[in-house]
């Protein structure tokens, strides 16, 4: 019996027998992680290494200088076009306010011209188509701009080819109403110097005492030796 037991257990018909590890599985897996690092480790070296034999380290050191100049050249490149943009830029303010400037005295010079014109116009209005040699008033104009205030403007004239320079005084004289009587008042400080050679222009300002009401006024011109020359009165 015993015999029979023992050749069913080394026969062919013996049962089977099942091997299992005595390991658990996250021990397993971890040598398996353990496994694979180390084998990507030795790849990246491997890698690494044969990069160093073939030069590529070197190529690539090289590049990286060759972009650090060239970035360097860019920004050397930058600094002067921002230079050259704000040199353009105070240049463009520079000119504009030339321009500004070059048109307030283009302003001013048309206004000069114009009041040029004005004086042109005012003397050829004035020129007589016969004169007579002397000293003459050829125009007297007056008007209140203010109450208080008159203001005058005359020519005087030498006629002849070349008269000899006058020098002398004027004097203006205002009348009219004040407070209902007859008025007249000379300008305040007196008769005023003058000097001229063929013509001259005089225009000013008269203060009176606002309540008058001026109804003329009275220009005489003297010589040196109180010798009335010339006179002209106009009505306002």
């Amino acid at each position: 019996m015993r015999l029979k037991l023992l050749r069913r257990r080394l026969s062919i018909s013996a049962p089977r027998m099942i091997v299992r590890s005595r390991l658990p599985w996250p021990v397993r897996w971890a040598i398996v992680a353990l496994v694979f690092g180390f084998s990507a480790a030795l790849s990246l070296w491997a890698f690494e290494f044969g990069k160093s034999i073939a030069g590529l380290d070197r190529d690539a050191k090289e590049e990286l200088a060759k972009l650090r100049v060239e970035v360097a050249q860019l920004r050397e490149e930058r600094e002067r076009a921002i230079s050259t943009a704000n040199t353009a830029e105070s240049l463009l303010k520079t000119e504009k306010a030339a321009q500004e400037k070059l048109a307030q005295q283009t302003a001013v010079v048309e206004a000069e011209n114009l009041a040029l014109k004005s004086d042109l116009g005012f003397f050829e209005r004035l020129l007589p188509a016969n004169t007579s040699e002397g000293l003459s008033v050829r125009s007297l104009q007056a008007e209140v701009k203010v109450p208080g205030q008159v203001r005058f403007q005359l020519l005087l004239m030498q006629a002849g080819k070349a008269p000899p320079e006058f020098q002398g005084r004027y004097e203006v004289t205002l009348s009219g109403v004040l407070d209902g009587k007859p008025w007249s008042m000379p300008q305040p400080g007196g008769a005023k110097s003058l000097q001229l050679k063929q013509y001259l222009r005089v225009e000013g300002i008269v203060d009176h005492p606002p309540q008058a009401v001026v109804k003329a006024v009275l220009v005489r011109v003297m010589d040196m030796n109180g010798g009335v020359k010339a006179t002209q009165t106009v009505k306002l």
